[in-house]
């Protein structure tokens, strides 16, 4: 991207350079496919390439040679922002578009949790993403453009039962998020905040349930009620990923469904994330008419 390069990608024509984490399935892949089969050049990456020989084959096999490659990158790695710093500097390959879309979920009480596995999610759905942003950004901000898009959650934007930690480390990335977005606005930057709802990917079958034994008083309670529905293979979630994934593809270079939305930073998809963003919406109004007296009147007199 050159120095006329705004926010708005759809301003840049050429292909676009896009590094994406989490390819070994779900969004991270098809956001590969479908930047590949629209002429981009594609860095995908997954922390362990030797499990997807088939699709480091597929992603690597696009033609012309080179459009395509795959990295193996562990965002739980405190050096993983070292992989972006030597394709820009040592390569001169430019990151125009940085993905995180790696991340896990554990579910369980919030006090059933033990300090290791916080930290555990912790490092991969927000340390990591912080970690390649954090890499990726002082060259975007060279170049006076680039895009940044972090996959967020329902589960960050309103408390649900059993997903409280994996909700936190939501959180935590929205809100860098939003301040990132401030920041970088000035330089041609743009980070896209994308809230999901449950799609299907084998994320929802891959659950993680905390090691401590759900306490009696969980039991049928909704926490409980919720984990069950992980445990027994019943969630089925009615999100399909590869739409999605095209939308989101359609917002970040303007084309399509998104064509007209370059300068959007944030994205619900999914009906059952709509009802989360209503919920907060609506929790925000409540909390205004019942405390906005009192908010206005604690000055200094």
């Amino acid at each position: 991207m050159d120095s006329s390069t705004t926010n708005d990608t759809a301003s840049n024509t050429g292909p676009l350079t896009w590094l994406i984490t989490g390819c070994s399935s779900g969004f991270g892949l098809q956001f590969a496919r479908h930047a590949l089969a629209s002429g981009h050049r594609v860095i995908a990456t997954s922390r362990d390439p030797n499990k997807t020989p088939e699709l480091v084959s597929e992603i690597e096999s696009a033609s012309p040679p080179g459009r395509g490659r795959w990295l193996q990158l562990d965002a739980n790695d405190a050096d993983c922002g070292a992989v972006i710093d030597r394709l820009e500097t040592r390569e001169a390959t430019p990151v125009d578009v940085l993905v995180n879309s790696a991340g896990f979920a554990i579910t369980g009480p919030v006090d059933g949790f033990a300090d290791q596995e916080v930290r555990d999610i912790m490092e991969t759905n927000f340390f990591g993403p912080y970690r390649l942003m954090r890499a990726a950004l002082p060259h975007m901000r060279r170049r006076r453009g680039g895009v940044i898009v972090n996959l967020s959650s329902g589960s960050g934007l309103e408390a649900r039962h059993a997903l409280g930690v994996y909700g936190a480390s939501k959180a935590a990335l929205d809100g860098i998020s939003k301040t990132l977005a401030k920041e970088v606005a000035e330089f041609g930057v743009r980070v896209l905040q994308v809230y999901l709802g449950a799609f299907n990917t084998p994320m929802g079958r891959s659950v993680r349930l905390v090691a401590q034994p759900l306490d009696p008083d969980y039991q049928s309670s909704m926490v409980g009620k919720t984990i069950d529905v992980f445990q027994s293979g019943q969630f089925r979630p009615q999100g399909d990923h590869k739409k999605a994934a095209r939308a989101v593809y359609d917002v970040v270079v303007g084309e399509g469904a998104g064509a007209g939305l370059g300068t959007e930073v944030q994205m619900v998809l999914g009906k059952d994330c709509a009802v989360r963003a209503v919920e907060v919406r609506d929790g925000l109004d409540h909390m205004l008419e019942t405390f906005g007296d009192i908010c206005n009147n604690v000055d200094v007199d």
